[in-house]
């Protein structure tokens, strides 16, 4: 009966949380840290900052040594928002551990502790020091002795009256942990008074201690012996996770002994390790769990060695791996929790409500990092924190259980009011109130209850699934929710309409670039959906607005008929036709293979050229759907009009085989540049020709027509003006370099005379200029011997007779006299 009295009491707050999600728990933004407080210091005021972010906004307090404070009780203590200011700190009352509580109407979360301490140091003693006797070579401890104090210290050392600090060197060393000053071999310049300061950097002060003599004794000097250990690292060193440890090891002797360190393990010592000066202090910084071990230091000399060893054990305070997360579960549910935390050595969990300790009773089991509620009540909600702890800190992760308990309510989530579908599809209408806990649900088509059956399915989540639907199935459905604390209806209604079916699909299609098509793609739908085409290319959507120059959508409402106008080769693919309504979507494919000309043949090279013949390759190139039947090799020169087709092998023009990428070219004029290219075909036609050739020269051969309209006369006394013509454009076959001209000169016999005479006596010689319009031919030497002989067979019968030579790139010397003159070579170089 109590219970139900809470239930109709909270219902309404449960309720109305559960609807607005504005609501949410306490959750800290700010939580109190450490503070070492410095008695000295004029600062009358300790401030321990506290904030937390929620709805509504949360109220605050505070608990000292786990005690709550009593703000109207304790004057010194004021709340400030979040905040605890404690004003005129007193040692005896103040120190401890803090933390704050905040609190709004879904509960309470408790902060991590802080832990406020006073650090100070007082003044050294003025008692004198006694003073330090000791040999030369002698080692020696000067003790500091620091006064009371709380709080860090460093310790540093003066010599006489000087106001530097003494330095560490291999003699000597100041302990940071003990603060002794240690010398390992007293020198006569080390005699003299030292004085001790020490600094708490908390407090923010420094001391400074009365001077300590050191002298030296002159009953001898002290002989050579073995390393004596003074500064020893503990047996056993707790070290935290990412801290950083210092180990300190120094020794006295004579000579001076060396430091140095190892790992009994036999594994090396981490890079990451730091020395000092001397090697006293080895310090291993970001300590991880595989810095632990055995550490050990070796003070050595030539009189021996001394050693010190040391244990490194790791640990690490809790860190999360698991926490709890917000949950909102129904009345009469139950609730499991865990939590999970990492840290050396293993954590131990406790768990709060509301800030206070949650101890195991009938219906709450508490095990180790998890937690059990069975059979819930809406006293149970409320804010949770489960606690990892161990030697070292205690963390905190906090969650929100929300116990809700309401009839069923379909404002947030009614029935969908209309649902369609069509003949033969299937329909799932989903009812899905709020209800805490989980109602009942039935359903209604008009008056009529359904019950499962083939076609009928009542889903457990409360939807209603109808499989195959008929036209029968048309109608309102009711939901129905019913739960203890009462009961819902809501209806909606179901629509059947005609399914729709593509009726003239797209088929595959085979053309020829430059066709126009269509693509059919019509469907049978119910008149009242809405039908909408859209069309796809290679998976990519045609936009028919942007791409009108090809495409165009033609035919009626139920007709999405594709136009593809002067179809190309990149027209080639895959055409998709999609038909969309609100209640599908269908599709249909077709491959389109559009044939073209071959492409242009690429890498068209010229392997070897001679005077008349070249050799040429190429490779094919895309034949664009239908095989290359034929290749074509054209040329052009600077004379030809145009592109020609040119002779391979035997035949003239020859078309090569559409397998054939390598062809020889005759028929080529010598010594002039001519440009190459290949043409391909293929049953639908020819295609674009390659990109032409570099230009290449052909080489030079002999001038194959003499120079015509030769004619002489004129000039004067001891001269005579021969001329002639040529025509460059047909007769050049080279480079002309020189010309020669043989004449006779009275030798004009009505008898047959000695031809001997004739030669040795009238054969005269002299070189011509090169001129453009004199341009003539290039022979051989057999030829010019040739015709030299002819030449000299004829002198018996003519008057007088002139002959021409020109000569290219060879030397001629004439075989018969040695007078003829030796012909240069020569090149008029102005000539092309």
């Amino acid at each position: 009966m109590r219970l139900l009295w809470k239930l109709v009491i909270l219902l309404p707050l449960i309720n109305s949380c559960a609807g607005e999600g504005w609501w949410s728990r306490p959750i800290f933004t700010q939580e109190p840290q450490d503070v070492i407080f410095p008695l000295d210091l004029s600062r009358s005021e300790i401030i321990l900052n506290c904030a937390a972010n929620g709805y509504p906004s949360p109220h605050y307090r505070w608990k000292q040594n786990g005690s709550e404070i009593d703000f109207t009780r304790n004057y010194r203590y004021k709340l400030d928002g979040g905040r605890l200011a404690i004003s005129s700190p007193r040692t005896g009352e103040d120190i401890g551990t803090y933390q704050c509580l905040a609190t709004n109407l879904l509960g309470t979360i408790l902060s991590r502790k802080a832990k406020l301490q006073f650090a100070y140091i007082e003044d050294f003693e003025t008692k004198t020091r006694s003073t330090v006797s000791v040999r030369e070579g002698q080692g020696v401890v000067l003790l500091c002795g620091p006064p009371p104090h709380f709080g860090d210290l460093s310790y540093a050392w003066t010599f006489n009256d000087n106001p530097l600090y003494v330095q560490e060197d291999n003699r000597r060393f100041v302990s940071q942990e003990t603060g002794n000053l240690y010398i390992a071999k007293v020198e006569p310049s080390d005699v003299g008074n030292y004085t001790c300061f020490v600094t708490n950097k908390e407090a923010q002060r420094s001391v400074q201690g009365p001077p300590t003599p050191l002298v030296q004794r002159t009953d001898g000097v002290m002989g050579e012996y073995e390393p004596k250990i003074e500064v020893r690292f503990p047996e056993t060193i707790q070290a935290a996770k990412d801290s950083s440890v210092k180990l300190e090891c120094f020794a006295l002797g004579n000579p001076v002994p060396d430091i140095s360190w190892r790992r009994l393990d036999g594994s090396p010592l981490p890079r990451k390790i730091k020395y000092s000066k001397s090697q006293a202090i080895l310090e291993i910084p970001n300590f991880q769990q595989e810095d632990e071990g055995f550490y050990e230091c070796l003070a050595g000399n030539l009189r021996g060695r001394n050693l010190a060893k040391g244990q490194l054990i790791f640990y690490a305070p809790p860190e999360w791996e698991h926490k709890i997360q917000n949950t909102y579960l129904s009345i009469y549910d139950n609730l499991y929790w865990e939590c999970k935390a990492s840290g050396k050595p293993n954590p131990w969990y406790t768990w709060l409500k509301n800030g206070e300790r949650l101890n195991s009773e009938e219906r709450i089991q508490i095990e180790n990092g998890t937690l059990t509620i069975t059979i819930l009540n809406v006293s149970d909600s409320g804010v949770y924190q489960c606690a990892a702890e161990n030697k070292y800190q205690i963390i905190y992760a906090n969650a929100e259980l929300r116990v809700l308990a309401s009839a069923p309510d379909f404002s947030k989530s009614p029935i969908k009011k209309i649902s369609i579908v069509q003949i033969g599809g299937d329909i799932s209408i989903e009812c899905k109130p709020n209800a805490f806990p989980r109602a009942a649900i039935s359903w209604k088509r008009g008056s009529e209850s359904l019950r499962q059956s083939k076609r009928v399915f009542l889903l457990e989540d409360g939807s209603l699934k109808i499989h195959n639907v008929t036209r029968s199935d048309a109608g309102p459905y009711t939901c129905i929710a019913t739960n203890q604390f009462g009961i819902a209806k809501n209806t909606g209604s179901l629509i059947v309409k005609e399914r729709t079916i593509i009726t003239v699909p797209p088929s595959k299609m085979d053309v020829t670039v430059g066709e126009s098509i269509v693509l059919p793609c019509q469907v049978s739908h119910d008149p009242s959906i809405e039908v909408v085409f859209a069309w796809s290319f290679n998976g990519n959507i045609i936009d028919l607005q942007k791409q009108v120059a090809h495409f165009e959508k033609i035919g009626g409402e139920s007709v999405g008929d594709l136009m593809i106008r002067n179809i190309q080769l990149s027209h080639s693919g895959k055409y998709l036709c999609t038909v969309r309504t609100t209640l599908e979507r269908l599709s249909a494919v077709a491959d389109i293979i559009v044939r073209g000309p071959p492409g242009p043949p690429e890498d068209v090279r010229v392997e070897h050229i001679s005077s008349t013949t070249s050799q040429i390759s190429w490779r094919p190139g895309p034949d664009n759907n239908s095989p290359i039947q034929i290749f074509t090799v054209q040329t052009r020169t600077p004379f030809s009009v145009g592109w020609q087709a040119v002779a391979t092998g035997d035949t003239v023009p020859e078309i090569l085989n559409g397998q054939t990428y390598n062809a020889t070219v005759v028929g080529l004029s010598s010594w002039v540049e001519y440009e190459f290219r290949v043409v391909a075909g293929n049953s639908i036609g020819i295609g674009e020709p390659s990109k032409p050739s570099k230009l290449l020269r052909t080489k030079a051969s002999v001038p194959v027509l003499a120079p015509v309209n030769i004619n002489g006369g004129g000039g004067g006394r001891y001269e005579l003006v021969i001329t002639w013509e040529v025509n460059r454009i047909f007769i050049m076959t080279g480079w002309i370099q020189s010309c020669f001209i043989y004449y006779l000169w009275n030798c004009f016999i009505e008898n047959e005379v000695n031809s001997t005479q004739c030669r040795q006596n009238q054969l005269l010689s002299a070189y011509c200029s090169l001129h453009p319009d004199n341009l003539f031919f290039s022979a051989s030497g057999e030829e010019l011997r040739h015709m030299e002989s002819l030449f000299w067979s004829s002198c018996v019968i003519l008057t007088c007779r002139l002959i021409f030579f020109l000569f290219t790139d060879f030397k001629f010397q004439s075989c018969y006299y040695e007078k003829l003159l030796i012909l240069k070579q020569f090149k008029a170089s102005h000539f092309q």
